[in-house]
């Protein structure tokens, strides 16, 4: 790779941020040190306002301010002092084959800015080329761009552990796909970018053997200080890593989110969701549904994610078998995923389903409505929001939900059962309506919406991106103007497809 010009520094009186990069310290056999590629003619997208507060701690204002030169900054153009700018190399299993080495092919790591809530690197992604681009060009879209950043917004408002995402500047810089598309820089941030394949990575190479001990004890002493102390901190860390990923199966089972791309260089080793490419929220609910046009097998499909997280775990498990030394240790570090995700997942579909208490018989009632949906291919997120609405009163009008089934009798079926099982805890309709309000969002980012907030930015608009930003950050709230937006999709939705280089 030839040399790249490093972008101009700004003066170090401005911003009044400061940048380190701890990662950068663990030695450069993890990472390439480069500059990002700036893109030309950039403008504003759309910005997080409270990704900016809440996670990095920035003032109101900051992308406008001018000695800040914030849009030259997350277009690449130039930096803020302290940035450390490096592509972090790993390797992974792509759809259950072992691929090899691969890496941050169009993303770069700018450094950490302590925040309200502990340190949060900062990444460029699609700031051009770097070493681990392979065939990439290391640019990303405006499409994809908008994509990763309404959905890091939308899943946070959801309460869904995630990667957060910063702003989206567009350039007319031209970028081949499929097509000719153009050129966008999306800003994201999380408390660290580290993945399962991180960890693959340097089990299978023998240029550093310490590496994987130095990346774990890095992971551990400034993530999971809690495995620090105990007696096998390396099993320690394998056990958190299992249950952070259980419970973040189970929010994304619970509002009905497909990845689309579960491979192990796309797990977070924190449990977040991370690297949003070909994603979807469930229309109608259909357990066999596979979001990603480029998964011919349906590896991925919906109801095969808790299994497909359970495999990776596995992978990581025997990638930091050099330091825990024992299968039947790394075995039981993995035992924690089979309890903590089904009580998980059942725990936020009892909420959901407005009941209070704990019975037995919870498990059969949940799967009855899920067999009934996935039967009739009843909408997701209207038919949770339209439950909230239903009446235990004899006689009472139920049609509002009822309507949403082909099969009314074995609706009926099921809601004689629904209504005897919150009546046996005492449940008051009012209450439990707003209880169930407060978990069962009126608004998720349905692929219709990104794809037409999507075609107005390619025009030159990018006031819908900005409006839908601001109803995905209040998933949960009734929001009468906007109710359009939670309607259901159009016919020409189900006709939408999304691949890899979404």
């Amino acid at each position: 790779m030839s040399a790249v010009p490093l972008p101009p520094a700004l003066s170090p009186d401005a911003p009044p941020v400061r940048f380190s990069n701890r990662f950068a310290a663990l030695g450069d056999v993890f990472y390439t040190a480069l500059p990002a590629q700036g893109v030309p003619d950039p403008q504003w997208v759309v910005v997080s306002e409270a990704c900016a507060r809440d996670e990095l701690g920035l003032p109101d204002g900051w992308s406008r301010r001018a000695e800040w030169q914030a849009l030259q900054v997350v277009s690449g153009n130039a930096s803020w002092p302290g940035m450390q700018p490096l592509a972090s190399v790993y390797s992974g299993h792509q759809f259950g084959v072992w691929a090899g080495q691969l890496g941050d092919g169009r993303a770069l790591w700018l450094g950490e800015i302590e925040g309200p809530h502990g340190p949060r690197e900062l990444q460029l992604k699609g700031s051009g080329l770097t070493p681990y681009s392979r065939m990439g060009d290391g640019r990303a879209v405006l499409r994809s761009s908008i994509r990763e950043f309404l959905c890091s917004e939308a899943m946070h408002a959801l309460g869904i552990a995630t990667t957060r995402a910063l702003c989206v500047v567009a350039s007319p810089m031209p970028v081949r796909r499929e097509s000719i598309e153009s050129a966008a820089v999306c800003t994201r941030t999380a408390p660290s970018f580290i993945r399962f394949g991180h960890f693959e990575h340097f089990t299978h190479t023998a240029q550093d053997p310490d590496a994987l001990r130095r990346l774990a004890d890095f992971v551990i002493e400034h993530h999971l200080p809690e495995c620090r102390d105990a007696a096998q901190p390396y099993v320690a860390l394998l056990d958190a890593v299992s249950r952070r990923t259980a419970e973040l199966i189970a929010s994304w089972q619970a509002v009905g989110f497909c990845h689309g791309v579960m491979n192990t260089d796309n797990m977070s080793i924190l449990g977040l969701t991370i690297d949003y490419g070909p994603f979807g929220f469930l229309d109608g609910f259909d357990p066999g549904h596979v979001c990603n046009h480029s998964d011919h097998e349906g590896r991925y499909a919906f109801a095969r994610q808790p299994n497909v997280a359970f495999w990776n775990l596995h992978a990581l498990a025997q990638a930091l078998m050099p330091l825990i030394g024992d299968s039947d240790l790394a075995l039981e570090a993995l035992e924690p995923y089979k309890t903590v995700f089904p009580r998980a997942l059942t725990s936020r579909m009892r909420a959901k389903l407005g009941m209070a208490t704990e019975r037995d018989g919870d498990g059969e009632l949940i799967d009855g409505l899920m067999r009934r949906m996935a039967q009739d291919r009843t909408d997701l997120t209207i038919a949770f929001r339209r439950l909230a609405q239903f009446r235990t009163v004899e006689g009472a009008d139920n049609s509002e939900v009822r309507d949403l089934f082909l099969d009314r009798e074995a609706f009926d079926a099921w809601a004689l059962q629904y209504r005897a099982r919150l009546i046996a805890e005492g449940s008051d309709d009012a209450a439990r309506a707003i209880a169930m309000d407060r978990v069962n969002p009126k608004y998720v980012l349905r692929n219709h919406l990104a794809q037409e907030a999507i075609h107005r930015a390619q025009n030159g608009d990018y006031d819908e991106t900005r409006r839908l930003l601001k109803v995905l950050q209040r998933p949960f709230d009734e929001q009468p103007e906007h109710a359009a937006y939670a309607d259901f999709p159009p016919d020409w939705a189900q006709h939408i497809e999304v691949s890899c280089s979404s």
